[in-house]
C-alpha cells in the first residue's frame, strides 16, 4: 500500500527526529558502556598504555575486603532507605489524599526536597549534623546527640539514610497519590455497607488496588538507593575508617584518582548486573502478588 505524500512526510519527520537521538543516545551511554566493558578487562590506570588481564579484575574483587565492606554497606543503607521511605510515604500519600483543605499547596512543599540537588542537600544536613544536632544535644544533655552522627562509625550511616530517605519520599509520594487517585469511590461505598473501615479498609481495598503504583516504587527506591553516591559524597566522603563507602563512591573515588581504572570498571559492571538481578526479582514478586490480588 502506497503512502499519501503527508503519511511520507510525516515518517521522514520522526525519522529525522529520532536518528539523531539514537546517535547521541549511542555516543554518550551506549558507547561508554561498551568501553567500561572492554577495559575492566584490563590493568587500565586511567591514563597512560594498558595490559589485557582476562578476567583476573573480576576474581579480585571477590577477594577485595574494601569492595566486600562496600556492597554491605549498600545493601544495608538501601534495604533501610527503601522500607523507611516506602513506609512514609504512603501514609503521608493516604494524608494527602483526603479531603483536607490546602492539600495542592501541601503537596507542593512535600515535592520540594525532590526539586533540590543532592549534593546541595547533603550539604545543609553536614552542617545541620556537624554543629547544630551536638549543640541541642549538648544543651539538652543528650549524650548520644552531643557529637556528630557524622563522625561515629555506627551512626554515620542512619545520617545518609536520613537524608536519602527525606529527598526520595518526595516523588514516591507523588507516585502513591497518583495510585489513591485511581481507585474508584464505588469500592469504598461498597465496603462501607459491608462494614469495612479503618486498617481493614485500607488492606482489603485500598492496598490491592495500587499493588502496581507499589511495584514501581519498590523498584525504583532499591534501584536509586543502591545507586547513593551524591549524600555519601557531601556527607561523610565514604568516612569515617570506609564504613559509609558506597559503592558508587568507590567506583569514582578509585576508578578516577585512584589508579584502578580497570579494576573498577569491572566493579562497575558487576554492580550493574546486581542492579538489574534484584530490579528483575523485585518484579517477579511483585507480579505473582499483583495477579494473586
Amino acid at each position: 500500500m502506497k503512502l499519501s505524500r503527508g503519511a511520507q512526510d510525516r515518517k521522514r519527520t520522526f525519522l529525522l527526529i529520532t536518528i539523531p537521538v539514537v546517535i547521541l543516545f549511542f555516543l554518550f551511554n551506549t558507547l561508554p558502556l561498551i568501553q567500561g566493558f572492554i577495559y575492566s578487562f584490563t590493568n587500565f590506570k586511567g591514563y597512560g598504555s594498558y595490559d589485557w588481564v582476562g578476567l583476573r579484575n573480576y576474581r579480585d574483587l571477590f577477594t577485595d575486603a574494601r569492595v566486600g565492606k562496600s556492597y554491605l554497606f549498600t545493601f544495608k543503607y538501601a534495604l533501610a532507605g527503601t522500607v523507611i521511605t516506602n513506609v512514609i510515604s504512603l501514609i503521608l500519600a493516604l494524608g494527602l489524599n483526603s479531603k483536607i483543605k490546602g492539600k495542592s499547596v501541601l503537596r507542593g512543599i512535600y515535592f520540594i526536597p525532590n526539586v533540590l540537588g543532592g549534593l546541595v542537600v547533603g550539604y545543609i544536613f553536614s552542617f545541620i549534623f556537624t554543629y547544630i544536632l551536638p549543640a541541642v544535644g549538648q544543651n539538652l544533655g543528650i549524650e548520644w546527640l552531643s557529637s556528630s552522627m557524622l563522625s561515629s562509625t555506627g551512626k554515620a550511616w542512619m545520617a545518609i539514610v536520613v537524608v536519602g530517605c527525606w529527598q526520595a519520599i518526595a516523588m514516591n509520594t507523588i507516585i502513591y497519590i497518583s495510585g489513591l487517585q485511581t481507585v474508584p469511590e464505588d469500592v469504598y461505598e461498597a465496603g462501607s455497607i459491608d462494614g469495612v473501615y479503618g486498617w481493614k479498609k485500607f488492606w482489603s481495598l485500598t492496598f490491592p488496588l495500587i499493588v502496581p503504583f507499589f511495584s514501581i516504587n519498590m523498584v525504583l527506591s532499591m534501584k536509586n538507593f543502591l545507586m547513593v553516591f551524591d549524600q555519601v559524597m557531601a556527607l561523610t566522603k565514604g568516612g569515617p575508617s570506609q564504613s559509609t563507602e558506597s559503592i558508587s563512591y568507590l567506583i569514582y573515588n578509585n576508578g578516577m584518582s585512584g589508579g584502578q581504572f580497570g579494576f573498577q570498571s569491572a566493579n562497575a559492571v558487576l554492580f550493574f548486573v546486581v542492579i538489574v538481578a534484584i530490579s528483575v526479582f523485585q518484579l517477579i514478586v511483585t507480579g505473582k502478588k499483583e495477579e494473586q490480588l
